[in-house]
């Protein structure tokens, strides 16, 4: 059995994981996993400031650590690779995790792996009885944040192919800036899905973009938005929060599903922050069901920026024979494939 301590600072959560194999097979078991959220220190600026989030990171890394290993009950000379998110995302912030990581795995003569969070965000939806590298079935995945929107067909481990992205604005940046337009509070994507419920996703006729393309552009919606806004008299918030997240999920489902169809596969993932918007899920659940294809969705603590989706894949790759050299540099344009 391997056990793989991972960090992730790749923004502005702070976390660490530690994750066991099992001789079985029957998937990892997650011995700790700690998140310290930096939501508070940023939400009056309206989004992430960096110094900010890499002094957090400075602070919050040692404590996360000590309570991992406690809770645990391991030693970190018992840990057999320590892993850490090189890119992508903020240099200062990754540059945290990365060097923790580094000087572990250094200290401990144990091997290092830098991870791709995109790849975490990829492979999260089969955390839950992973059959080691054999468990990560062909599959087009779509990866829905709030810096990233991509969709990906996924033939095995370290076998990707990015079939379409976002040309500007990510879903979750989207739903932030609509949210501020609104005068909601930081982050605006549970603030606009909670206020969807009540509303009518058909009162406000608001654009899908690219229809033709695999891409996605998302500022034009946005744009729409700020437009509509002065011509609104009443009680519209509800109604402009659910046509405005209806048309950023018929988009995402529709193109999920063509890729699907397109690359002639029977599986459909989605994960990524933005995935836990629950009217999302559903809609592409039910699209997945109409089609004949099978549907996973990364489970809700695995979506938002973790480190046990790192650790994942830190011992996937582990197990399957890779290992980083400790003088690999982070990449904050880090790509997926």
């Amino acid at each position: 059995m391997k056990t793989v301590l991972a960090l992730e600072t790749s923004c502005d959560e702070t976390a660490v994981a530690i994750l066991r194999g099992r001789d079985d097979h029957s998937g990892p078991e997650l011995l700790a996993s700690e998140v310290a959220s930096q939501i508070t220190a940023h939400e009056k600026y309206g989004g992430i400031v960096p110094e900010i989030a890499s002094r957090n990171h400075l602070v919050y890394a040692p404590r996360l650590l000590d309570r991992t290993a406690s809770a645990a009950r391991i030693d970190f000379s018992d840990v057999d690779a320590y892993a850490a998110t090189s890119g992508p995302g903020l240099a200062s912030s990754l540059m945290v995790g990365a060097s923790i990581a580094k000087g572990l795995a250094i200290g401990f003569g144990k091997p290092y792996l830098a991870i791709n969070h995109l790849e975490g965000h990829l492979l999260s939806p089969f955390f839950s009885g992973a059959d080691g590298e054999a468990g990560i079935r062909p599959n087009v995945s779509l990866i829905v944040s709030g810096g990233h929107t991509i969709l990906v067909r996924v033939h095995a481990l370290c076998d990707y192919q990015v079939i379409g992205r976002t040309v500007d604005d990510a879903a979750g940046e989207a739903f932030d800036k609509v949210a501020k337009m609104l005068g909601l509070a930081y982050p605006g994507g549970p603030e606009i899905e909670k206020l969807a419920r009540d509303g009518d996703p058909n009162r406000f006729d608001l654009p899908r973009s690219m229809p033709g393309s695999e891409n996605f552009s998302f500022s034009g919606l946005k744009t729409a938005v700020r437009y509509l806004l002065p011509k609104m008299q009443g009680d519209f918030l509800a109604d402009v929060c659910a046509s405005f997240q209806q048309a950023i999920i018929d988009v995402l489902v529709t193109k999920t599903i063509a890729a699907a169809q397109k690359y002639d596969v029977d599986l459909v993932t989605v994960s990524g922050g933005v995935s836990c918007n629950q009217e999302l899920r559903r809609q592409l659940h039910e699209a997945c069901s109409r089609n004949g294809l099978e549907f996973k969705n990364a489970e809700p603590s695995l979506c938002t920026d973790n480190a046990a989706m790192i650790a994942f894949v830190g011992l996937l790759r582990l197990q399957a024979g890779f290992e980083s050299q400790v003088t690999e540099e982070i990449d904050p344009n880090l790509n997926v494939a």
